[in-house]
């Protein structure tokens, strides 16, 4: 399939299941291909909230079955993945920018961006509040200033909150996204 021949309603049937978001997202993060037995580990993982070393037979087994019998034969199925059974070898194809919305960003770790706001913000407004009534240093004449700071430490937050959710990002001046 070529990336105009997916429906969103396809894709959101593909992905409607954990499993597969994670097998995808694996395989961006290791450069598109791999064999299944480190999926196998980083799936259950990451399903289990533990690290791959802590993984047990049982969460391996069952994560191992429903991708080889379900999971990889229907990514194959939509044109995602390259799966071959018998080599047990997944290869994610180009094609694998057009899922992007749909994955999870980070399976098991979301950043408080609410909470960073809220602190910028809070913090902001204690600062505008005492140059108004001129407690200690602070004076009236230094609200516009303390006002432009508040605007430019949410613009910043907000700049970093947009890189850390594009991992293929690329800055300028040599810098690479997360």
């Amino acid at each position: 399939m070529t990336d105009g021949e997916f429906s969103q309603a396809e894709l959101f049937d593909v992905f409607s299941n954990a499993r597969r978001r994670h097998a995808v997202k694996y395989l961006r993060r290791g450069g598109g291909t791999c064999d299944l037995a480190p999926l196998v580990e980083q799936v259950a993982a990451w399903e289990n909230g533990i690290g791959t070393t802590e993984v047990t037979r049982t969460q391996r087994r069952r994560v191992y079955i429903s991708l080889y019998q379900t999971h990889l034969p229907m990514l194959e199925d939509h044109g995602i993945v390259d799966w071959d059974p018998d080599t047990h070898t997944i290869e994610l194809l180009p094609s694998a920018d057009v899922f992007e919305p749909y994955l999870d960003r980070r399976p098991g770790y979301q950043r408080p961006w609410h909470r960073i706001y809220a602190a910028v913000t809070a913090l902001g407004v204690v600062a505008l509040a005492l140059t108004w009534l001129s407690v200690g240093p602070a004076t009236t004449a230094l609200a516009p200033l303390v006002a432009v700071a508040l605007c430019l430490a949410v613009l910043a937050v907000s700049i970093l909150q947009y890189a850390s959710r594009r991992p293929t990002l690329t800055l300028p001046f040599g810098a690479a996204g997360r």
